[in-house]
């Protein structure tokens, strides 16, 4: 069993930056591959980024990609999201999990384990 718990949302301005954290407790990081996802109101949960276990590849949707990168800390049992250039259109409950899977994943139904999830909002 893995536990997430995401931090970092907040209320900002459009063309502001955050960095969304999601800390992992319980069962060892390193073998889960992880994704960030998110969802605004009314819509379903969408995929945002994965990274693969050894951090060897990543991959964005076409809506963030060259705005947002994905890491992961393995020492601190985290993965990160780095969002730049945010728009409004991103505000939306975001979302980590953890895979147990060797490729990369872009379909809720693939992760295994979920955070609670962080509201990021952003204003016009």
């Amino acid at each position: 069993q893995v536990q997430l718990k995401e931090s970092g949302g907040g209320l900002v301005q459009a063309g502001d930056s955050l960095r969304l954290s999601c800390a992992a407790s319980g069962r060892t990081f390193s073998p889960y591959a992880m994704g960030w996802f998110r969802q605004a109101p009314g819509k379903e949960r969408e995929f945002v980024a994965h990274i693969t276990s050894s951090a060897g590849r990543r991959l964005y949707a076409d809506s963030v990609k060259g705005r947002f990168t994905i890491s992961r800390d393995t020492a601190k049992n985290t993965v990160y999201l780095q969002m730049n250039s945010l728009k409004p259109e991103d505000t939306a409950v975001y979302y980590c999990a953890a895979a147990t899977t060797l490729v990369i994943v872009t379909t809720v139904s693939k992760y295994d384990y979920w955070g609670q999830g962080t509201q990021v909002t952003v204003s016009s």
